[in-house]
């Protein structure tokens, strides 16, 4: 595990360890070019002084005093030392200053990430300028701050609705409890049957909440299922929940292969079609699952009639606890799960969901799975949702 922040060693701030880099470039430099004047020129000076003139023109160039190398280095060592001083200074005031301005956004970010450890998820840092790579990490913590802000805002929105919808059938059940408590003349008979009815809600509510989390851990095996095999299974299975409300299902398409939970994807395609049949015309309904195959994808679509949606409300289905119809509750409203599950499942096997509302009413939820291994070093991209048509 990694040491805590308070238990670590004291060391060098970044901005000093830049000024001393900074400072010793120069200072080499100012080095490397006084040893350049010792290596080309100083080394070709004769190592005493002497006095001449010269040969050819003696009387024109009277005899003159000509200084040796030892002369030289006298004269050029103290200015050498003093220049490299010099240089040192200049380093040191430079790039501390220099350092100062480029570890300005880096400021920037630490000061965010302390006010997020705080639990402040709205900062945003915000960081202005073009685009290099301090801002390329400033976009990115932000971006991670939105998905961080809309996933802890969801599952504050979740568990808070998950304990308003356990606590309504404990407290039906604590009621009627009461009711035959005090009313022992009572039937039996209905208060059973009351009993076992808001016991099975209690039960689907629980078990669709397990299926969610799981799905959220993605702990589930994987194999090679046909989506059309799927869709004619749910079909068949809610068929008579279909012919109750006068709604015909139809399903067509090709074998569209995808890699994933068989039971998993299952559960996605039933809550889909129950979702299609349970919000349809009052008669004469239909319901319509489509499959279809590609090179790295494969698709399934279930489009029902019914009435206009509005796009706001398309944009919510996907919300825990979200109804078609907003949050109500009638016989065939499920627990509100339905498709929070889907999105889950969909989204745990690296697919993509993609709901739009029909422009004569009805809904259109369209699913993106991988044909690939997802542990595959070949798997291809995470499909994205596909444009929604009008």
């Amino acid at each position: 595990m990694p040491r805590p922040a308070a238990s670590r060693e004291p060391g060098l701030s970044v901005r000093l360890k830049f000024t001393l880099s900074y400072a010793a470039v120069v200072l080499l430099t100012g080095a490397l070019l006084l040893s350049v004047v010792w290596v080309f020129l100083l080394r070709y000076v004769p190592t005493d002084a002497f006095v001449g003139s010269h040969p050819d023109s003696p009387d024109e160039f009277p005899s003159r005093f000509f200084p040796g190398r030892n002369d030289l280095i006298r004269a050029f060592v103290p200015a050498a030392i003093w220049a490299l001083l010099a240089l040192l200074v200049f380093g040191l005031i430079g790039g501390w200053i220099l350092a100062g301005r480029m570890l300005g956004p880096l400021r920037r970010i630490t000061a965010a990430t302390r006010r997020v450890s705080d639990g402040s998820l709205s900062h945003r840092i915000e960081l202005e300028g073009r685009h290099d790579e301090f801002r390329e990490l400033a976009d990115g913590f932000d971006a991670m701050l939105d998905r961080l802000e809309s996933q802890v805002a969801e599952q504050q929105r979740f568990a808070a609705n998950a304990s308003h919808e356990l606590r309504t059938p404990l407290a039906i059940t604590q009621t009627m409890l009461e009711v035959a408590q005090s009313e022992p003349a009572r039937a039996d008979d209905e208060l059973l049957e009351r009993l076992r009815t808001v016991n099975a809600r209690a039960i689907e509510l629980t078990e669709a909440l397990l299926v969610l989390s799981r799905a959220d851990r993605r702990s589930f095996d994987r194999e090679r299922i046909d989506l059309s095999l799927l869709g004619e299974e749910a079909a068949e299975t809610l068929l008579p929940l279909a012919e109750k409300h006068g709604v015909a299902v139809e399903t067509e398409g090709e074998v569209a292969l995808a890699f994933g939970s068989p039971a998993l994807l299952l559960q996605t395609v039933t809550n889909l079609v129950h979702n299609a049949i349970v919000h349809n015309l009052p008669a004469g309904g239909t319901v319509r699952v489509r499959t279809a195959a590609g090179s790295e994808t494969s698709t399934i679509t279930v489009e029902n009639t019914g009435e206009r949606i509005s796009p706001e409300l398309v944009s919510t289905l996907t919300e825990p606890f979200r109804r078609g119809t907003g949050r109500i509750r009638s016989d065939q409203a499920g627990v509100g799960l339905g498709l929070a599950i889907v999105q889950s499942i969909v989204t745990a096997h690296d697919g993509a969901l993609d709901l739009a509302a029909l422009p004569d009413g009805g809904l259109r939820a369209t699913v993106v799975l991988p044909t690939g291994d997802p542990g595959s070093p070949h798997r291809p991209m995470r499909p994205s949702a596909p444009d929604r048509e009008s």
